[in-house]
């Protein structure tokens, strides 16, 4: 026989109060409360609600009255007491302002505690926020609300309650009160754990029944599927080293790609959580004195117990060699990896012989030892990177030699076009001056003649490098071809541009060159000075205008600085001087 739901037992109560209290209009008002609150069923507990509905307005229109002996005795909070649920109510803004005793000493909380929106806090923390949210939906568009919920009993106990509420409007159609019952269905929750449970155990000898069935076969196949699963463990370890050197292989073109070295260290730091998802690692690298090592980076929580560290207490960084320590092996540890319990391989990093720091591996409880085929990996890992980073530094030595002069270490031509290029575009586009000085070392040709070739090299060397320390940081200073040097001064106009060749020309005459134990006499140097926009807006035009103030400092007497002319008097001046005096 079934028993009958809590849905018939709220109806019966329903029933039970038309029976005896029907003609009482607050009965009247109870029953419909409840009934609203009971809305949104279907089948027949929706023909049972509607049955009732029906008789509540017949006894409404039939004006019954009450007997004396009930005036008094029930009161609305003592029908809700009787209630099987629990019964509230709450405004149209959703805040509570009716709780039955039901729902107070299952709480534990007073009067005051659960209305308007104390009442949340006896809600499980996982449940609280998904249905509040629900909630204020509701209260928002007016739809019936039905929620399932954990509630904290006064002992602190959580159980599972169902709660309805529904709208009660006015003629106009808006709400003017919220009418719910909370309904405790932590059996309903316990039965369907058991039967889920019993389905378990159910499936489960099945399957033994089922496995007991088939161990003649499996004895006959035991052969076959051993076979099968050495077949099985062999292929997946191929498919994870063919992934892994597909992984290695992508991390060599990334790597090929890097321009110096922490672009080199951060990709290898990217790509070693993939290449080795199962161990633990770190990289740490030598500073530039190669006296202390830093961790760069960590994968998988690795477990390093300083992270700055001697390069002597590594035994990798010492022999140049993997060093391999197994947990439990005390002969040569590695002081910073002190207090590391597992086993651990430190690797180093070796750029064309040059230890730059060290892989640092450690495994873990998931895989207890590293294999050989395990260590050949990680040392081709670590050899990839080395690699990469020699590689960059011969591009960054090929870069150097391309734009540096061998002789003065100063930028030469090649690099000045492309600085002069980028430098006219940027001043021109943020309208900002840009000067440019253009200089020439006055009698060169007589450094050569009376003291050899050697001499007139050490003072362009002495040259360069006072040009080099006399200009600010963003100041290019280039060789632009024989005894001739350019400096580009970003943000810097005719008048700054002046005063700093003016500086230097200055500054230059005490400089004191000695070769060979013999002072080579006082360096002077003809300056000419062009700005732009006022010369020219393209390097072709500034580097022309600078040179021309140039020519006319070495007609008016060297050992000057001149600037250039209007670029309108400058062509007047080309075209009525045709031959320009030997520098």
């Amino acid at each position: 026989m079934l028993r009958p739901s809590p849905l018939s037992a709220n109806f019966s109560f329903v029933n039970l109060l038309l029976a005896n209290y029907g003609s009482r209009p607050e009965i009247l008002t109870l029953a419909s409360v409840l009934l609203a609150a009971y809305a949104g069923l279907e089948g027949s507990a929706f023909g049972a609600a509607r049955r009732l509905w029906y008789r509540i307005a017949r006894r409404w229109r039939g004006g019954q009255s009450a007997s004396p002996g009930h005036e008094t005795a029930l009161s609305f909070p003592r029908l809700a007491e009787a209630i099987p649920s629990m019964l509230w109510t709450a405004r149209p803004d959703g805040s509570v302002d009716f709780i039955s005793e039901h729902l107070h000493r299952y709480s534990g909380f007073t009067e005051e505690q659960g209305k308007d929106w104390g009442w949340k806090n006896a809600l499980h923390p996982e449940d609280r926020s998904p249905c509040m949210a629900r909630w204020m939906h509701c209260v928002r568009t007016g739809e019936a609300y039905e929620f399932e919920y954990r509630l904290r009993r006064f002992d602190g106990v959580y159980r599972w309650f169902l709660v309805r509420a529904n709208p009660a409007r006015d003629e106009h159609g808006r709400v003017i009160k919220w009418i719910g019952t909370c309904t405790d269905i932590e059996d309903q929750k316990h039965n369907q754990q058991v039967l889920e449970m019993q389905v378990r155990e159910r499936t489960e000898e099945l399957a033994t029944a089922n496995t007991r069935l088939q161990e003649e076969m499996w004895e006959k196949d035991l052969a076959r599927r051993q076979l099968d699963e050495q077949n099985e463990k062999m292929l997946r370890e191929l498919t994870e080293r063919t992934q892994r050197a597909t992984l290695l292989a992508k991390m060599g073109e990334v790597l090929q790609s890097c321009v110096n070295k922490d672009e080199v260290f951060a990709a290898a730091l990217g790509f070693a959580p993939r290449v080795f998802p199962v161990g633990r690692g770190a990289m740490a690298l030598l500073n530039s004195e190669r006296s202390l090592a830093e961790v760069a980076g960590s994968w998988h929580d690795c477990l390093l117990p300083v992270k700055v560290f001697e390069a002597s207490a590594c035994w990798a960084l010492r022999t140049g060699q993997p060093h391999l320590v197994v947990a439990g092996d005390t002969t040569a540890r590695c002081a910073h990896a002190a207090g590391v319990e597992n086993t651990y391989l430190c690797i180093p990093i070796l750029a064309q012989g040059e230890a730059l720091g060290i892989l640092h591996f450690q495994v873990t409880d998931q895989a207890p030892s590293m294999s050989d085929s395990e260590l050949s990996f990680k040392t081709t890992f670590a050899s990839q990177v080395g690699l990469s980073v020699a590689n960059v530094r011969l591009r960054e030595a090929l870069r150097t030699q391309s734009i540096r002069d061998p002789l003065t270490g100063l930028y030469n031509r090649r690099y000045l076009e492309e600085m002069m290029q980028r430098e006219t575009r940027r001043a021109v586009r943020s309208e900002c001056a840009l000067g440019v000085m253009m200089l020439d070392l006055d009698h060169f040709k007589s450094f050569n003649d009376t003291y050899g070739h050697d001499a007139g090299d050490a003072v362009l060397r002495e040259t360069a490098s006072f040009l080099a320390k006399s200009v600010r940081a963003e100041d290019i200073v280039c060789r632009f071809g024989g005894e001739e040097f350019v400096v580009i001064l970003p943000m810097a106009d005719l008048k700054a541009s002046q005063a700093r060749a003016e500086r230097i020309r200055s500054k230059l005459r005490e400089l004191t060159i000695i070769h060979q134990g013999q002072s080579l006499g006082m360096i002077t140097v003809s300056v000419g000075v062009a700005e732009l926009p006022q010369h020219g807006t393209s390097p072709r035009e500034l580097l022309e205008a600078a040179d021309a103030a140039l020519y006319r400092a070495k007609r008016e007497g060297r050992d000057r600085v001149v600037v250039a002319e209007p670029p309108a008097t400058s062509e007047t001046a080309a075209s009525s001087e045709s031959v320009a005096p030997a520098k």
